[in-house]
């Protein structure tokens, strides 16, 4: 039976840095579905439910549409509601969207990502270098979590890393809440470029990469690889980047936690697990819509109505987990849903784990007595910027004051 409630703006005010904002944690289990009011002021749904996350995610009947979908908060250079363009496959529904993950997914296997697991290690032990070069405080942010991410995929992707750094920017203003519309389509510009420049390239002088291959293969458009570089590199760059520094500064503020993952480093793997869940980087999203009437948590769902899922309320649903609010790395924590569920999760998340695992345990292994450089709640946050994560992570070592 659907419930009565008046709808509310999406919550985002968060007293910590960790935790969901609050009045998320209070909908939580007890309203796991509720109303909300979008930026243009239709009135849509909230889900907050682990179990009701999962379903949308997982039900056909939710489309991740470009032109069906609203946001649920003010955004100057907003997305446009207009049809996905060639190659956006993740705001295409299936068969349109099989097409392109069917494509994508042959250079995320299992094997192939193991398969790259030294040279990750590799990069991860020339970035500890290039900190020790900085000197202190360090900025872990820029010296360690971006390049790692960012070098594996641009190595991947057939990108230069001399121009990863400006795509970077590109695209932190394209996705920034507070970028007006002429610099996000300046922004995307920008990206289109680059990448045009870079498959003609590649078109002259193939090699061992995954826009050559899609180069050389035909299946795709100009536009579509284009659209999917881009779309790789964006999760690849920042997604990743910004879940290795949330992950590093609440072990730093988990002394406990720390301590424990420094004895025993083979729960790095569960300690990734549980990071994820306890902070996930994508604080606002996914977002669907209904395409037929649906039940969901007790209420009714109609056709064309908007659904904002919050992935950090429903990874603190003590329905799911139990202590949602405690950082606990021993946690079997495999059904968090940071990386997504359905059709839709991300297709590079095991590349993702690797990274990130690789990161914290090559980072405790060459600085074990790493801490902040600043108190923990001076830590500036990403709070208008789709991912979350650090702006910047002072951190120091050794005999450092």
């Amino acid at each position: 039976m659907t419930q009565t409630h008046e709808p509310r703006p999406l919550p985002t005010d968060r007293s910590s840095p960790f935790d969901p904002p609050e009045e998320l944690i209070r909908l939580g289990s007890r309203r796991p579905v509720s109303r909300i009011v979008y930026a243009d002021g239709s009135i849509g749904w909230l889900v907050t439910g682990h179990a009701e996350a999962q379903a949308v995610l997982g039900d056909g009947r939710f489309s991740a549409r470009k032109e069906l979908v609203r946001l649920p908060v003010p955004w100057l250079g907003h997305m446009e509601r207009v049809p996905a363009g060639p190659g956006e496959f993740i705001f295409m529904d299936p068969p349109e969207h099989a097409r392109f993950r069917k494509l994508l997914a042959g250079y995320f296997t299992m094997r192939r990502m193991r398969q790259f697991i030294p040279r990750v290690e590799e990069i991860a032990q020339q970035r500890l270098d290039a900190m020790e070069e900085a000197g202190q405080p360090c900025d872990l942010m820029k010296v360690f979590a971006y390049p790692i991410p960012s070098l594996a995929i641009c190595e991947l992707v057939g990108m230069p890393y001399a121009e990863a750094g400006v795509m970077h920017d590109e695209i932190t203003r394209m996705f920034s809440f507070d970028s007006p519309p002429e610099e996000t389509r300046a922004a995307a510009a920008a990206i289109h470029r680059m990448l045009y420049e870079l498959l003609l390239r590649k078109r002259a002088k193939p090699a061992d990469d995954i826009m050559s291959e899609l180069v050389i293969s035909g299946q795709l458009s100009v536009e579509e690889i284009l659209r999917v570089a881009s779309l790789l590199l964006i999760g690849g760059f920042d997604n990743t980047a910004n879940m290795i520094g949330l992950g590093v500064y609440a072990l730093l503020q988990h002394p406990e936690q720390l301590a424990l993952l420094r004895a025993q480093p083979e729960l790095v793997e569960s300690a990734v697990e549980e990071l994820m869940r306890y902070v996930p980087s994508l604080h606002i999203g996914p977002i669907r819509a209904a395409l037929e009437d649906v039940e969901l948590g007790g209420e009714s769902i109609r056709a064309g109505e908007v659904l904002t899922l919050s992935l950090s309320a429903a990874n603190r649903d003590e329905r799911r987990f139990e202590e949602p609010d405690r950082l606990d790395i021993m946690r079997t924590a495999t059904r968090q849903l940071a990386f997504g569920y359905g059709v839709h999760q991300c297709i590079g998340q095991t590349l993702a784990r690797i990274e990130m695992q690789v990161a914290h345990a090559a980072l405790l292994r060459r600085f074990p007595t790493m801490r902040l450089a600043i108190p923990g709640d001076e830590v500036p946050m990403r709070e208008n910027i789709v991912p979350y994560g650090p702006r910047l992570l002072p951190v120091v070592w050794g005999d450092a004051v």
